[in-house]
């Protein structure tokens, strides 16, 4: 059972939601940064949104006077924001990967009749 939680509760509870939200979206932006454009420098970053996130759910189940299956739900909260952005890139990449993204076209030179993308940037081919 949920015990009635005090006025000064309420605003540690609302501003650790707060921040469990803002930690969870930007370990996943920055998750996925690091592997779209390849740069594994940015993930320690991302995870250190994520330990802010797990502390924010830490904080926000104490201030709730969360126990028995509410700490499991708390449990499966903190699971759950770690594995949702490996689940999704690993997803993206099963269903687009074999689709090229203009930049990497510019890379490989892919410039040829009838492309879309030049390589020279001063001759867009007109």
């Amino acid at each position: 059972m949920i015990q009635p939680v005090d006025l000064e509760d309420f605003f540690v509870a609302f501003f650790s939601a707060a921040i469990v939200l803002v930690s969870g979206a930007l370990y996943a932006l920055l998750f996925a940064y690091a592997k779209v454009h390849a740069r594994p420098g940015v993930l320690p970053y991302a995870y250190a949104a994520y330990a802010v996130l797990v502390a924010s759910v830490v904080v926000l189940a104490r201030a709730m006077h969360w126990s028995g299956a509410w700490s499991a739900v708390a449990a499966l909260m903190i699971v759950g924001y770690l594995l949702a952005p490996h689940v999704i890139y690993h997803l993206s990449v099963a269903t687009h990967g074999h689709e090229r993204a203009p930049a990497e076209e510019l890379a490989r030179g892919a410039e040829g009749p009838g492309s879309p993308w030049p390589t020279d940037p001063h001759n867009s081919g007109g």
